[in-house]
């Protein structure tokens, strides 16, 4: 278990981690595109490393030393059959995005995670693979895991997906990348674009389109040689949320992705009054980049729903906590994504909350908080969630006395060194 106690206010200047969808996908991208490629920024978190496992044991050799990570691509047919199962741990993007390279391989596989992973839906993803021609079998009919591959010739197709989610969009592109003809993916509202940016640096054509994307089949990678991996802005958010709500902070977090797919928290934290400015805005690797600083201001309460749920659904557990301190009632609605995400997050945070003494009610598809709230410490669970058990800590900053989370190890997931990071950048409560 960890604690943590109020802060007096947030101060420093630091980084966060790297981003855990442009690290999966770097390493993804190395191993299946010819030449070697050299990652910088890479997340050494539980779920990256679990995709890299899974790549060497399908022959790629990768050397991973912390943050830097190099990958010896073979070509899109240059995996070997693997002799054991494939265990993606808790990793969602793993599987997902591996059910769809997969489903292309002339050879058997099987995908395997942890109790998590055996509760998550996989329909979604193995339901418009089989339309392609992909034999695919699981639990329940392909739902839930284990997962049996036999990879072969697939076709195009038009998937008009009814979720918005980059992991079901990735997986059917990448099977159209070696399908016969085109594969066109219709989203309700855009989902992340990490996919179709870094595919474009791997010399594949991709066309984003209002609405949708579409890839032609028969294209290979070629690597660009070096990737950098920013700051991921899902691991920012924590940091934003405490220097927004604890009175006197001032917070610069460098090098942080602003992909404007996964903006939504920077959008939701300016509605709301905080004083949030970007600096030295560039671009990487086709990826946004920019520095963040925020200091803490008054904050007002926002409604959240729509085409804005999709660019910061990682982020909604920190802004219901951001929601206790911020005047007014904060609405989130269109969420129901969260239910199946490591918990259903929509119950588990509005349970977490409320030991902590927040005003805050369950709906169908999201929640309701009432601001301004205080907030005293009690000892929270992070149901082996990495987000829920952060949040839990940014709330703890702004409680009285002490907060404890347990199953902390689940942090390692996408912020390593989180707790220590924290304790860095505030200063004790003056009272």
């Amino acid at each position: 278990m960890q604690t943590v106690k109020r802060a007096g206010r947030i101060h420093g200047d630091v980084r966060v981690p790297g981003d855990k969808s442009i690290s999966h996908r770097a390493v993804m991208f190395g191993a299946l595109a010819t030449g070697t490629t050299r990652i910088d920024g890479f997340l050494a978190g539980a779920d990256c490393l679990s995709t890299i496992s899974c790549f060497r044991r399908l022959g790629i050799d990768i050397e991973q030393d912390g943050e830097n990570v190099t990958v010896q691509g073979k070509g899109w047919f240059g995996l070997t059959e693997p002799q054991d199962i494939l265990d993606i741990g808790n990793s969602g993007t793993t599987i997902r995005l591996m059910m769809g390279i997969l489903s292309t391989q002339p050879f058997h596989s099987v995908l395997i995670g942890d109790e998590s992973i055996a509760r998550r839906p996989m329909k979604r993803v193995t339901g418009p693979l089989r339309q392609m021609g992909a034999d695919i079998a699981g639990r329940q009919n392909g739902e839930y895991t284990p997962l049996s591959i036999r990879g072969g010739k697939l076709n195009g197709m038009e998937y008009h997906s009814p979720v918005s989610s980059a992991q079901v969009k990735s997986a059917v592109l990448l099977a159209g990348l070696q399908a016969e003809g085109e594969t066109v993916v219709y989203e309700p509202e855009l989902s992340r674009d990490h996919t179709e940016r870094m595919l474009r640096s791997f010399g594949v054509e991709v066309e984003s389109f209002a609405g949708g994307v579409r890839v032609r089949g028969g294209q290979q990678l070629v690597s660009p040689g070096d990737v950098h991996v920013p700051g991921d802005i899902s691991s920012a958010a924590f940091l934003l949320a405490a220097a927004a709500i604890v009175p006197d902070s001032h917070l610069m977090i460098r090098n942080v992705g602003v992909n404007p797919t996964r903006t939504g928290i920077i959008d939701v934290l300016k509605q709301m009054g905080a004083n949030l400015i970007l600096h030295n805005e560039r671009e990487v690797n086709g990826e946004p980049v920019a520095d963040i600083e925020i200091k803490y201001a008054p904050l007002t309460a926002v409604e959240i729903g729509g085409a804005m749920i999709p660019r910061l659904i990682d982020e909604v557990p920190v802004i219901a906590v951001l929601a206790t301190q911020v005047e007014g009632t904060t609405i989130i609605r269109d969420a129901a994504e969260l239910k199946v995400k490591e918990t259903n997050r929509i119950d588990t945070v509005v349970a977490e909350l409320r030991k902590l003494g927040a005003v805050i009610e369950p709906t169908e598809d999201g929640m309701r908080i009432q601001g301004r709230t205080a907030l005293s410490g009690a000892v929270c669970d992070s149901h082996g969630d990495h987000r829920i058990g952060m949040a839990m800590a940014i709330a703890g900053l702004v409680a009285d006395g002490t907060t404890g989370i347990t199953q902390t190890e689940a942090v390692n997931v996408s912020f390593p060194g989180f707790f220590e990071l924290i304790q860095t950048i505030q200063l004790s409560d003056k009272s």
